[in-house]
């Protein structure tokens, strides 16, 4: 494991903004037509309400977390690389919440799902060569997203 250097402490910085940003803009768009979400026709597999309550602050403190901890414990181009991942995935999901929830573009939003998807398990690989204990503490978070595009896919096709 490398020193973190001062780059490292930027993409720490970055790494937390992103997380934020992520917790934020989904939750006003999530937030966005609560009478149209009612309305559709829902996945037999589909997870009470309390359980998107529950689940979706745990993936953000455990981003938060590992942001914290990872980006500051190795170095500079690993700690930048996951950053980047992780902004991506991060853009991707943004994506799906706005194309799910405002223009109601289900399949579209699936799709973008699929890559933060994807981009997460990236992610997780990348986190756990260098910290593995953080790489872990995604895990939830990676698998929760895994369901959730499923979730998605099965919206865009009863609806």
């Amino acid at each position: 494991m490398s020193a973190a250097g001062p780059a490292s402490v930027w993409a720490t910085g970055a790494w937390l903004v992103l997380v934020v940003a992520y917790a934020v803009l989904s939750s006003v768009w999530t937030g966005h037509d609560p009478g149209w979400y009612a309305g559709l026709a829902r996945p037999s597999f589909q997870p009470p309400d309390l359980a998107f309550a529950v689940v979706w602050p745990l993936n953000f403190v455990a981003l938060f977390a590992v942001g914290v901890w990872f980006t500051r414990s190795i170095g500079d181009a690993t700690a930048w690389r996951a950053t980047v991942v992780l902004g991506a995935s991060v853009v991707a999901a943004l994506a799906w919440a706005w194309l799910f929830y405002v223009p109601h573009r289900l399949s579209a939003a699936a799709l973008c799902l699929a890559v933060a998807a994807v981009l997460t398990w990236v992610l997780v690989g990348l986190v756990a060569r260098s910290v593995p204990w953080a790489g872990v503490v995604l895990l939830p978070y990676a698998a929760w997203l895994s369901i959730a595009t499923a979730l998605s896919v099965q919206y865009a096709r009863l609806n």
